[in-house]
C-alpha cells in the first residue's frame, strides 16, 4: 500500500520558498503556483473557451494558491472568487492578492463545495477547475450546483485527469491516490454527467500526453534538488511523491489513465 504524500499542504505551506518556485518554472515554463497538468498553451487558451471579458464573474473550484485566478483579473479585468478546501493554499492566495492590491476584485474562501456553493443562483459568468474536480465526491451534485450558479449562457470548463484508459493495478491505484481523495472516471460517464446536469456540451480534448509531459519535468526538478528537499520535506515525504509523479508519468504515457478537458455552456 502506497503511503500518503501531502503534495498541496507542502507545496501550498511552502508557496513562497526559491527552490519550490524554481521547481515550478522548470516543470511549467512559467510560475502560476500550479500543482496540476495544466501547460501554458491550456491556460492561455482556458480565458477564451470560457469567453471572459472584463464584465465577466468568474469562479474557480480548486483555485490552490490562486496565482492563476489572479494572472486573470490582471490580464482581464474580470472579477474572480476563487474557493479550495485547503488551508495553505487559501492563505498562500489570499497573500498574494493583498500584494497584488486586488482586494476589490479578486476573493479567495475555504470551502468544501461537494457540501454547495456559496452563492445565490446565476452569479457566476463561467466556472472553471483545473485538476480539481477528481478530488470531490458527489460529481453529478457539484455539476447540478455549477449550473445553478451559473447565468444563463454561462460557461464551464473542467479537466479530469483520471479517466481510466486501460488496466490498473491495485498497486497503481494506491500509489495515484496517494496525495489525497480521488474518483477515477469510466470513458464517457463526464459527458453523460455534464448532460444529466442539463449542460450542452461544447467539446472535450484529450490533453493526456501534457499530463505525461508535465509529470516526467516535475519529477526530474525535484530529483536535482533531492539534497535540499529531504531537508524540507523529510526524505519519506521526497520519496513518497517522486513515487507518485513516476505513476502518473507511466499510467497517462502508455494512456492506461487519460486526461481530458471539458467545456460546457447552460442554455439560455
Amino acid at each position: 500500500m502506497a503511503l500518503t504524500a501531502a503534495l498541496y499542504d507542502r507545496a501550498y505551506g511552502n508557496y513562497s520558498l526559491e527552490i519550490y518556485r524554481q521547481i515550478r518554472v522548470e516543470t511549467y515554463g512559467e510560475d502560476f503556483g500550479q500543482t496540476s497538468w495544466v501547460t501554458n498553451q491550456e491556460s492561455e487558451e482556458i480565458p477564451k473557451l470560457l469567453g471572459l471579458t472584463s464584465a465577466s464573474s468568474v469562479l474557480e473550484i480548486g483555485c490552490g494558491s490562486g496565482r492563476y485566478a489572479i494572472l486573470l483579473a490582471e490580464r482581464i479585468g474580470c472579477r474572480v472568487t476563487g474557493l479550495d478546501i485547503n488551508h495553505h493554499g487559501i492563505c498562500a492566495a489570499n497573500g498574494l492578492t493583498q500584494e497584488a492590491g486586488l482586494g476589490s476584485s479578486v476573493h479567495f474562501d475555504n470551502c468544501d463545495v461537494s457540501k454547495g456553493l456559496p452563492c445565490a443562483d446565476g452569479t457566476f459568468d463561467a466556472v472553471f477547475s483545473n485538476d480539481a474536480i477528481c478530488h470531490i465526491p458527489h460529481r453529478r451534485k457539484l455539476l447540478q450546483e455549477i449550473f445553478r450558479a451559473l447565468k444563463p449562457g454561462g460557461r464551464i470548463l473542467f479537466s479530469d485527469a483520471l479517466v481510466v484508459g486501460g488496466m490498473l493495478s491495485h498497486e497503481e491505484i494506491a500509489t495515484r491516490s496517494s496525495i489525497g481523495y480521488y474518483v477515477f472516471s469510466p470513458p464517457g460517464e463526464n459527458e453523460s454527467l455534464i448532460k444529466a446536469a442539463e449542460f450542452e456540451l461544447v467539446a472535450v480534448n484529450d490533453t493526456t500526453q501534457a499530463a505525461s509531459d508535465i509529470s516526467n519535468r516535475w519529477f526530474e526538478a525535484r530529483q536535482r534538488r533531492k539534497t535540499e528537499l529531504v531537508t524540507a520535506e523529510g526524505e519519506g515525504a521526497f520519496e513518497g511523491l517522486q513515487r507518485f509523479l513516476a505513476c502518473v508519468h507511466t499510467l497517462t504515457l502508455e494512456r492506461r489513465l487519460r486526461r481530458y478537458l471539458y467545456v460546457a455552456f447552460k442554455n439560455a
